[in-house]
């Protein structure tokens, strides 16, 4: 038996929606090898898809001032974890393997940050995005002399709260919808890649 994708339509074909989310679709399994749920799970609102995308990459495909794709990345399994969103943790914990190189990283991020042999810099990122994501997420001068002092940046800053903030709405949509990962996501990055 087959775990349905969403509890809300997803479409029949690919072919059946707008071009440029066709498009999206088709790009992102040309570089992966197939189409993440989360496409098609938000496929059925092609507004809020777009917007959604165009958010996500806003985020997570600028270059920040000093946060790489990998820290990027930790934030999203970090708070994901805490939000008990399945697909976010898997989905995004590939990509902290893929990006820091470290198949070990994302489980140990997952679980408790706190006892994870983080540096002092990745430490305070993951607890500012806690409590970004799950608290009031006020900006403190105390909160700011702490992530200053370990070289983040003013950017950096609205960089990590704007990821929690946006991945706490994925999350919620994500659970909404009972989409499940792509099983593909679970050995990604945890296993050499076959070369072509």
């Amino acid at each position: 038996m087959t775990t349905p994708i969403s509890r809300f339509p997803i479409p029949e074909s690919i072919q059946d929606l707008p071009e440029d989310i066709r498009d999206a679709m088709l790009a992102v399994q040309e570089k992966a090898g197939f189409i993440p749920n989360v496409f098609l799970m938000l496929a059925h609102r092609p507004d809020e898809f777009r917007a959604f995308f165009a958010y996500h990459d806003a985020l997570m495909e600028r270059e920040s001032d000093t946060l790489t794709k990998a820290e990027k990345e930790m934030i999203v399994v970090a708070t994901s974890a805490r939000n008990r969103c399945l697909y976010c943790v898997v989905a995004h914990g590939a990509l902290v393997r893929i990006y820091s190189k470290d198949p070990l990283l994302a489980d140990q991020v997952a679980v408790n940050h706190r006892v994870a042999g983080l540096s002092e810099r990745h430490t305070t990122m993951i607890d500012f995005a806690m409590h970004c994501g799950l608290e009031v997420g006020e900006l403190t001068d105390a909160w700011q002399t702490r992530l200053l002092e370990v070289g983040l940046t003013q950017n950096d800053i609205w960089d990590i709260g704007a990821i929690a903030a946006f991945f706490g709405m994925s999350n919620r949509l994500v659970t909404l919808a009972g989409t499940p990962p792509n099983e593909e996501f679970y050995l990604m990055g945890r296993l050499p890649r076959e070369k072509k």
